[in-house]
């Protein structure tokens, strides 16, 4: 046996793309064919001449093609190293013949599993056992053997074999050879996360945690230009790009946030997002009138944001934003007739929102050194029958309401979040400061400085206000209603102020800190 000279080949692939082709491409190279089932049948109706796994072993498939490669003349084809004399010689002894290539790619277990309507037992028919073995088998020797799992390979193969007299370099042997493990790992991870479906396990964190995404695309840079960075998983089916240039590393983690916070709302809602912080926040009777006053909030900040809406775009929207420079667009839909009058700014990314975030979320992952920390979504809803008046003034409704919007906008923002707002649009954003302070400080200031009226407007802290004087700054803006989560310390001392200054204070017991 002679290292990456392929003499003879197994081919057993789901994905049939190129696969006759190269198949062609070998038996010209004098390459001897292998091949099982649909493979096998493929082949041989295009005019290719290949043996059955069955003739090879001399052993029939079993138990309707659940065995069929696992068997000695396979596997120790496979596993025998080249330059090993006592592997050449068990070989010879035992009529086995080397097997230098092997071709597979696996069921299509996450495309099954993804189907409408399809039951456990269908599921469980596409986890594959042989072609796994095949693939560790010769991933594992990949010194002697060459692996390909898919298809966009055969070229880079055939080139090679073309260049070196019928052998692939090792170097190519092992990136072929890590390509393999990471399909398997890929392949096992989507299984595993599967049974943790069927066994009613969605939500709670494994003992042991496998992540496996696809590479979607490479970006040009990361958060900086000096970063290398990448898409990975199924981001696209969720928001798809229809329009401007390719998306930035940047613009990803914003188009989550905005859409995040959008799902928040039923009623039509504008949120204009800058740096995953929204800086407007706004319903309305038509999309039109609720960016318009998202973005009365804070102009100089909505400049190159990112604009999410919940509807549709329409004409007079699209008019709206056409005004104001916008990185990114986000909509369920673009009419034709819209998509045609937005895509007359050739750089602006146009992206169509085709699912909700909130049901694709499962885990949030963060990597630190050594590892990644990982939580369940923040989807916790209020419950109307836990919250606590803790002042002496019981809120109107419209106060109520403007806390209610208020607090949807907070969960989205940037610890230490304060937010003042009415029924409809947010008024004031403080985000992202050291102290809470600053932070109702700094939403005073952007109002003040958008010319917003804040007297009768409602304030949402993600967190409790640790001392009274966030609830100062507030009652001296003119806000006349407070919701929190409470646990101070100092609650005392807060709702001491606020009843002093009359303002209404609800407690909900639910903290929404966001690094």
């Amino acid at each position: 046996m002679n290292e990456g000279n392929i003499k003879r080949a197994l081919l057993s692939v789901s994905d049939k793309t190129g696969i006759v082709e190269f198949a062609r491409s070998l038996k010209k190279n004098g390459c001897e064919i292998i091949s099982t089932g649909g493979t096998l049948k493929q082949l041989r109706d295009a005019g290719i001449q290949a043996r059955s796994v069955s003739d090879v072993t001399g052993f029939p498939e079993l138990l309707d093609g659940r065995v069929k490669t696992l068997h000695p003349k396979i596997q120790a084809g496979i596993l025998a190293v080249a330059d090993n004399a006592s592997h050449t010689k068990e070989l010879e002894e035992l009529d086995i013949q080397p097997i230098d290539l092997i071709v597979v790619n696996l069921y299509p277990f996450r495309e099954t599993a993804a189907a409408e309507n399809v039951s456990v037992h269908d599921v469980l028919e596409q986890i594959d056992i042989g072609g796994v073995s095949l693939l560790r088998a010769a991933a594992k020797n990949f010194k002697s053997k060459t692996v390909i799992v898919d298809p966009t390979d055969y070229d880079i193969v055939l080139e090679e074999l073309e260049r070196n007299n019928g052998e692939t370099l090792e170097a190519t042997r092992l990136k072929l050879a890590r390509k393999a493990f990471h399909h398997t790992a890929a392949y096992d991870s989507v299984i595993a996360e599967y049974f943790d479906g069927i066994a009613g396990e969605v939500g709670n964190l494994p003992q042991i945690a496998s992540f496996s995404w696809r590479k979607s695309f490479d970006l040009r840079y990361g958060e900086n230009p000096h970063q290398q960075a990448a898409l990975y998983g199924e981001f696209e089916s969720i928001f798809e790009t229809l329009h401007g240039k390719k998306l930035s590393f940047n613009n990803i983690v914003d188009i989550q946030a905005a859409a995040e916070l959008v799902e928040e709302f039923d009623e039509p809602a504008v949120a204009i997002i800058k740096h995953t912080n929204p800086c407007g926040v706004a319903t309305g009777t038509s999309l039109a009138e609720a960016y318009k006053k998202a973005l009365a909030t804070d102009r100089a900040s909505a400049f190159g944001g990112i604009v999410c809406m919940n509807r549709p775009v329409d004409e007079e929207t699209a008019a709206c934003i056409d005004s104001v420079f916008t990185e990114v667009v986000i909509a369920p839909a673009f009419p034709a007739d819209v998509l045609k009058m937005m895509m007359k700014k050739k750089d602006r990314r146009l992206v169509c929102q085709r699912n909700k975030v909130r049901d694709a979320m499962r885990l949030i992952v963060q990597t630190v050194a050594g590892g990644v920390l990982v939580q369940t979504p923040d989807d916790i809803l209020l419950d109307p029958e836990k919250l606590r008046v803790v002042t002496k003034r019981i809120p109107t409704d419209l106060e109520h309401a403007s806390m209610m919007f208020a607090w949807r906008v907070t969960k989205h923002a940037k610890s230490n979040a304060v937010v003042y707002a009415r029924p409809d649009r947010t008024i004031g954003i403080g985000v992202g400061q050291m102290s809470r302070v600053d932070s109702s400080r700094l939403a005073v200031m952007k109002a003040n400085d958008a010319g917003l009226e804040m007297k009768g407007t409602a304030v949402a802290s993600d967190a409790f206000f640790p001392f009274a004087d966030g609830l100062l700054e507030a009652a001296k803006a003119g806000a006349t209603a407070i919701i929190q989560p409470g646990g101070s310390i100092r609650d005392d001392e807060v709702i001491s102020a606020a009843d002093e200054h009359e303002i209404a204070m609800i407690f909900t017991g639910i903290r929404h800190f966001k690094h």
